[in-house]
């Protein structure tokens, strides 16, 4: 169900800028909060109020506000290739922002996957620009047709999340046109998003918030933006510069490089004129006027509320589904129930939902299923085992308050905070809250600012005996009692401080003896840090810990022989691996294509497929590719990404057979990341020089592998692949149309393709068109690329005919020496088929023909 949008009452924004004294409009150059914008009560100017994020609507708090609905990564729903599904969900989260009082959300994520090793991939769409730029197209059009703004993020060139608040990114200007760009401009002039943040990465010597060709000349120049540039969260890096440049909205608040005394005097000195200062406030007042912001002007925020839709239940569930994609089957798929009694579900992950990545896509989930959980509910009546199979710990799980039988000193479950205006905790506490779990951060917790010490204690009774093992880290320098005891004590402050606020740090262990019913007074005592952030300023000042626990008995168990045992005696063995949000999460990129952790998992798939007579299905939730050194000897791989709160269900319905796999790879799958072209200038490559080269130019993913066919370097799977339970066969009709120096902008040429589901199931195909450049170009370019694709459902026998469409912008590319879009003179070849794979792909009997070569402006 859609959120009926009703259009905003008329709002003479320019009477409001000649109203505005000049503090007001420099107040309204920055956030009230970490979440809102400032209202001006004198002339009835609301606040509004934004949220993350891109797979579901979280509200204020980062872990543990009113439960969500989680809905699957934009990775996943790049991998239905499915624009109605797009819009659908964008249509849901509007949905979802109602309920938490938001007006403005914080996606999407349309930069790309340079690399595999890319940690925030997930939270992205995928490899290809056109097939990021469409869906995110659309997911906009559902979030703003209901009345709720969308801001594209990160703009630009936020590939890397390895060094991402300082690292100078070298990027040419066709790669970063017809790569990066792209997927921006095409959302721009497709969908008029309300709103765009800008990203950390300094690009080509400069801050993005200060770059007047990213923000004035390109995006509001060349592309007509406009709408609203806001900074990321802690991203401005000048105040006179990025004003002038074009950035409207310093986030979060409160200003630090646009407070009113630097903004005023940098007024009153010239050096920002009126004209540009009531530029950036106007951005502000149009903003308020789209999300209807005049026509509730209550001062009072909109209490956030947990509202679990039976209707967005079933689109997520429909959504993780399709976009699960089938990479291997050997027959034993889909699933015949009556043919098995006993199910062995393995793996770290078999009853870990991986629901979602980490960092902003955080999200306290309504509910979260499983594998384990949807087959116990599906087969009541058949003998479902478990066994973990492998430790992932990144770090070691906190010690929760109901689960763990934690309690405060005032019996409440969990663990209480004590936050002191003095430095030796002298006095009585000013503010005090009850944390469910062993770790805290004060950064999103506004009454705590102000504090110079912390007291964090609960009293710990474990369920185990054993020398267990313990994580313990802080921001700043701390102390761990155990009964009074010091157990650990950290000295030097924790570096870098975002590593702890996304809690994927790999932090200090140390082993300590516990009795299963005894009691353990445990209590942190901490001094706020005297220094700023090593890295960015709304860590200034903040305190932070986390500490976890495994017990002995869990940590030295041989999970390995578990899962072997019970997969001898199973009539089915499903293998559950992957990654949790801990290893795959904003802020960190990934060390290898390896799954973690130390090869465990690995080494798990390799045994039971070594097992005699048992068929190996390997369920794999990731946010991209992983190395496979076990993909010969399995007999089914599947690929579920994170499917949001229903991905066990959904994974079920396509092991099963009740949803056919229709999903296909919105990115290359390499067998080694030494094949791939960006190879040594990625990610901790940069350590060093804190700068990285995108030396690959625009051979990015399958421009870059459909080079390496027939070489060792060729992909284990390519761009666009996926299997079903049925066939097809996608064959060329004809290509109309033309294209020359007269044609208008919106001028098409379009593809007839004819798809037959040739097989015994209904299914969906997915019929891709990618075009080739002319064997005559004197430029050096890829052999091809995505200008299209259709998706169609088919029952069996049943063939149908589709067209394919796509304008100039799909033959040019971006020329240097003449600063503009070229479309060369010569034939262009048109493929169609099911992926990016020579093999199955067929040239159409005529390409398209450009006579005379033409340029474009951008």
């Amino acid at each position: 169900m859609t959120v009926a949008y009703k259009p905003p009452t008329p709002v003479d924004v320019e009477h409001l800028i000649q109203e505005l004294t000049v503090d007001e409009k420099i107040l309204l150059l920055a956030g009230k909060n970490f979440w809102e914008t400032w209202n001006i009560d004198r002339l009835t100017i609301p606040s509004l109020k934004v949220s993350d994020g891109p797979n579901g609507v979280r509200g204020k708090e980062m872990f543990d506000g009113p439960t969500a609905a989680c809905f699957p990564a934009c990775v996943s729903l790049a991998a239905t290739f499915n624009l109605g599904l797009a819009k659908k969900i964008g249509n849901a989260l509007a949905e979802e922002a109602e309920t938490k009082g938001a007006h403005v959300l914080l996606c999407p994520t349309v930069c790309g996957h340079r690399s595999p090793l890319g940690g925030r991939n997930f939270e992205a769409f995928s490899e290809d620009p056109l097939l990021t730029g469409l869906l995110a197209t659309e997911y906009v059009k559902g979030l703003q047709e209901s009345g709720i703004g969308a801001t594209i993020k990160h703009f630009a060139a936020n590939e890397q999340e390895t060094l991402r608040l300082s690292v100078m990114q070298t990027v040419a200007e066709r790669p970063l046109r017809e790569i990066y760009l792209r997927p921006f401009e095409i959302v721009v002039k497709k969908a008029a998003p309300w709103a765009c943040m800008t990203s950390y990465a300094r690009v080509n010597g400069s801050g993005t918030d200060s770059s007047t060709k990213l923000l004035q000349d390109i995006l509001r120049g060349q592309w007509g933006f406009q709408g609203l540039i806001m900074s990321d969260w802690g991203s401005t890096t000048t105040s006179v510069d990025s004003v002038n440049a074009g950035l409207d909205l310093e986030m979060p608040g409160p200003a630090v490089w646009r407070t009113p005394e630097i903004v005023r005097k940098a007024f009153d000195d010239g050096r920002i004129n009126l004209k540009t200062l009531n530029a950036r406030a106007r951005a502000v007042l149009n903003l308020l006027v789209k999300a209807s912001r005049f026509d509730d002007v209550r001062t009072e925020p909109v209490k956030e509320t947990a509202v679990d839709r039976p209707e967005h239940r079933e689109l997520i569930r429909e959504a993780g589904g399709e976009g699960i994609v089938l990479l291997k089957n050997d027959g034993v798929l889909p699933l015949q129930a009556d043919l098995f009694q006993s199910i062995a579900i393995v793996g770290p992950l078999a009853k870990y939902p991986t629901a979602h990545g980490g960092g902003s896509a955080t999200l306290n989930c309504h509910y979260r299923t499983s594998l384990f959980d949807a087959v116990t509910a599906r087969f009541p009546h058949k003998n479902v085992m478990y066994a973990k199979g492998a430790h992932v710990y990144k770090i070691f799980p906190e010690l929760e308050g109901g689960a763990d039988n934690c309690r405060t000193k005032t019996g409440q479950p969990g663990w209480l905070a004590e936050y002191f205006h003095s430095s030796d905790r002298s006095g009585e506490p000013f503010y005090t809250n009850v944390f469910p779990r062993s770790s805290f951060m004060t950064v999103l917790d506004p009454p705590s600012q102000g504090h110079k010490s912390v007291q964090f204690s609960s009293t710990y009774l474990p369920k185990d005996s054993g020398l267990h093992y313990v994580g313990f880290s802080s921001l700043a320098p701390a102390k761990l009692f155990i009964n009074g005891e010091l157990a650990f004590d950290q000295t030097e402050p924790f570096m870098p401080a975002s590593d702890l606020l996304m809690l994927f740090n790999d932090e200090p262990h140390f082993r300590y003896t516990f009795e299963a019913g005894k009691s353990y007074e445990m209590v942190v005592n901490l001094v706020a840090p005297t220094e700023p952030s090593d890295e960015i300023h709304i860590l200034d000042f903040q305190s932070g810990i986390h500490l976890g626990l495994v017990s002995q008995a869990e940590m030295e168990a041989d999970v390995v022989g578990d899962a072997v045992a019970l997969a001898k005696q199973a009539d089915l063995t499903i293998v559950c691996v992957g990654k949790t949000e801990k290893w795959e999460t904003e802020h960190a990129d990934m060390k290898s294509m390896a799954l973690p952790a130390n090869g465990s998992q690995d080494r798990l798939v390799a045994e039971i497929a070594a097992l005699e007579g048992v068929q190996t299905i390997v369920v794999n939730s990731t946010g991209g590719p992983v190395c496979t050194p076990w993909i010969n000897e399995v007999d089914a791989l599947v690929q579920a990404w994170y499917g949001g709160q229903e991905s066990g269900n959904a994974v079920l319905d396509v092991l099963l057979g009740d949803v056919n796999p229709s999903g296909r790879l919105p990115m290359s799958w390499p067998k080694a990341m030494e094949h791939c072209a960006w190879f040594g200038h990625f990610g901790l490559d940069s350590m060093v020089t804190k700068a990285v080269e995108y030396v690959e130019g625009v051979n990015v993913g399958y421009r870059h592998f459909d080079q390496m066919w027939g070489t060792e370097k060729e992909v284990r799977f390519p761009f666009g692949y996926g299997l079903s339970y049925t066939t097809f066969t996608i064959e060329p009709v004809g290509v109309e149309g033309s294209l020359s120096p007269e044609s208008a902008p919106g001028a098409s040429i379009a593809v007839t393709v004819k798809v037959t589901n040739t097989g015994t199931r209904q299914g969906k195909a997915v019929a891709q068109v990618y075009i080739c450049p002319p064997i005559s170009s004197t430029t050096a370019r890829p052999p091809k690329a995505l200008v299209g694709w259709a998706k169609i459902h088919l029952q069996p026998g049943e063939t149908q005919e589709t067209t394919v469409s796509f304008e100039r912008d799909s033959l040019a590319f971006w020329d240097d020496a003449m600063d503009c879009w070229t479309v060369e003179q010569g034939m262009h070849d048109v493929l169609v088929g099911t992926s990016s794979d020579p093999k199955d792909l067929t040239k159409t009997t005529v390409g398209v023909n450009i006579d005379e070569a033409f340029t474009f402006a951008a």
